[in-house]
């Protein structure tokens, strides 16, 4: 099989995170880009799942409580300090 070189143009630190992970696997980064074309042209897809990071439940929670709160503002008590906050909760 003839070989051709090619350029790819990364973030030094992808590269150098990259180099050093796939070392630990006994390879270089052209035998770990080989892997993950040959694999792409097999299954004619990527071959992982591309997603969006999807926020957890209690994060999302979150979210719904801070936009409840700030759009109903005169429902809730303000402190003027974090102490007075503090003082409250630990009645």
């Amino acid at each position: 099989m003839s070989k051709v070189s090619t350029n790819i143009n990364l973030d030094v630190e992808l590269k150098k995170s990259a180099q050093a992970l796939f070392a630990d696997f006994g390879m270089d980064l052209t035998t770990a880009v080989t892997i993950f074309l040959t694999q792409s042209v097999r299954e004619q897809r990527i071959p992982f799942e591309i997603r969006k990071e999807i926020p957890n439940h209690t994060t999302t929670y979150a979210f719904s409580e801070y936009d409840e709160m700030k759009n109903n503002s005169e429902k809730y008590k303000r402190y003027d300090t974090f102490e007075d906050a503090l003082k409250e909760v630990l009645k």
